[in-house]
């Protein structure tokens, strides 16, 4: 997708990252295009899966949901299912807000936010470590969060285009 991707949609989407709720007229004021225009390209970033999702990001501390957790889990073997079993079953955990699969020694990172430690201590002993498979639960809290984005770097995309041959 980022071969159809020209400065006008890296623009518009840098914009939408800021500010999701910008009206049409002034997102194609501030870039310069016209209302249809931009329209045209939102709707088909949003048609293309450019544009997965248009969310509210909430302060997490100020709803309650202070202790975040970072949790390296390591299966006991990786035969056929068990790793597509995990997937789904962290999936119906609302607490795990993000899974990565991991090249090396562990198997899966997750980001897993609740409102404090007793919250996760209930949650590891009781759902996390109970999905079948799992070997090993490593848990980190997190203290203090220095970077909080939900921006994508696209001027490193934008650049990345306009290199010369």
């Amino acid at each position: 997708m980022t071969d159809i991707l020209d400065d006008l949609d890296i623009r518009i989407l840098e914009a939408l990252q800021k500010d999701v709720t910008i009206p049409v007229t002034e997102l194609a004021e501030q870039l310069g295009s016209s209302k249809s225009v931009c329209w045209r390209r939102i709707q088909r970033l949003l048609d293309n899966g450019v544009i997965k999702e248009r969310v509210a990001i909430l302060d997490q501390k100020k709803i309650g949901l202070g202790v975040t957790v970072f949790a390296q889990v390591k299966m006991h073997h990786h035969v056929k299912g068990a790793l597509p079993d995990f997937v789904e079953a962290v999936r119906k955990c609302p607490q795990v807000i993000e899974c990565h699969t991991l090249m090396g020694s562990v198997d899966f990172l997750l980001k897993i936010v609740v409102g404090n430690i007793e919250e996760y201590e209930r949650f590891f002993w009781q759902e996390l470590s109970q999905i079948e498979g799992v070997q090993e639960i490593s848990s980190s809290t997190a203290l203090t969060r220095f970077v909080d984005t939900t921006r994508l770097p696209l001027q490193q995309l934008y650049k990345r285009e306009k290199r010369p041959d």
